[in-house]
């Protein structure tokens, strides 16, 4: 789960990889995006796990549950009943489980209810109330209802994609965020950027759009603390943004970024202390691993072999010892059993996919 242990130590609960929930749990209430990784989560094996006579409840997205899967286990006794109002074919007009008496099934009908409807108008005059009093707007577009700073503004998709970045790259579920302002960037009211760092922080594991807005209320939800410190002195940039994230085991991320050149090209200039100056878009693969004599040749043989072509890379090494990290900017996903072969081929103790587009 994307919450801290802190943050679920004062809600009074006890995070559980998901083989153990399972096998604890009278009661399972699916509450998830429907992501790559969560897709057909609880599957034949899954619900075979679960125990006898358990109730299984599914009001977030079609497809985390396999149906036929579930309908079965219903049938046959383990799971004593469950209840659903999203498919993974929406809208669902014929499925086994509408056929059992223990499923109680309803239509995904989401926001499209008459009080949702009064509600939302609702918020929308409360807003407009806001505004012409002068308050702060919670859903305001430019936060604050303020400008955000001509100098300041370039910055925000490049700390977005940082946070991006650290989030991709981090242990786990980061607990904490820091962002740290270097150069001439310093001067200006930058408390934006820490609000652009938690959207991509946040950005890949909740589904809709993560907004400076709602990032913060994300962060006090999940336990995620932030802060925000400005330093006059860049070595090597006129400005650069450093992004730290630190996962619950104590281990950080840490990385880097500059607007660089008459066009503020974004560009990764530094992740874990080892320098690049690659564009920040597209898709890209950060491989960190021992380097050795051929393993550049045998990643790009693995990638041409899956159809994958290299845009530009980058290769730093570490000056105190044998590990590398290469950052490869590719024209298209890598397919998960190719990932997997380039890990097992360089030895790889990291490998992601990070989508900074």
């Amino acid at each position: 789960p994307y919450v801290s242990p802190a943050r679920a130590a004062q809600l009074g609960i006890e995070l559980l990889p998901l083989d153990d929930l399972l096998g604890r749990a009278d009661f399972i209430s699916v509450h998830l995006p429907k992501t790559p990784e969560t897709a057909g989560l609880i599957g034949k094996e899954a619900l075979a796990k679960t125990k006898p006579g358990v109730i299984i409840v599914n009001a977030a997205r079609g497809g985390l549950i396999d149906e036929a899967a579930l309908a079965e286990a219903v049938s046959s006794g383990h799971v004593r009943a469950a209840g659903l109002d999203v498919y993974a074919k929406e809208p669902c007009t014929d499925s086994p489980l509408f056929e059992l008496p223990q499923v109680v099934v309803t239509p995904h009908l989401g926001a499209s209810t008459s009080e949702a409807q009064d509600r939302a108008g609702t918020d929308v005059a409360e807003s407009v109330k806001l505004a012409l009093a002068g308050e702060f707007v919670p859903d305001a577009v430019n936060v604050g209802g303020g400008v955000v700073n001509e100098e300041v503004a370039p910055w925000l998709d490049l700390v977005r994609k940082l946070g991006v970045l650290a989030a991709s790259l981090s242990a786990g579920p980061p607990v904490s965020v820091s962002v740290q302002v270097r150069g001439e960037l310093a001067s200006e009211d930058v408390e934006v950027l820490k609000l652009s760092a938690l959207r991509g922080l946040f950005s890949a594991v909740v589904e809709g759009p993560v907004t400076f807005v709602n990032a913060p209320a994300l962060a006090d939800e999940r336990g995620v603390t932030a802060e925000l410190t400005t330093a006059s002195e860049s070595p090597n940039h006129r400005s650069v943004v450093d992004v730290r994230a630190v996962a619950a085991d104590g281990s950080a991320v840490n990385v880097a970024g500059t607007l660089s050149g008459p066009q503020l090209v974004e560009k990764i200039v530094q992740i874990n202390g080892r320098n690049f100056d690659l564009r920040a878009r597209g898709t890209n693969l950060v491989i960190n691993y021992v380097d050795q004599p051929g393993a550049l040749g045998k990643i790009g043989t693995l990638l041409g072999s899956a159809g994958v072509n290299i845009q530009a890379a980058q290769l730093s090494e570490d000056a105190e010892g044998p590990g590398a990290t290469i950052l490869l900017r590719l024209d298209r996903d890598v397919p998960s059993e190719v990932r997997s072969e380039i890990g097992s081929a360089v030895g790889a103790n990291k490998l992601e996919v990070v989508d900074l587009s």
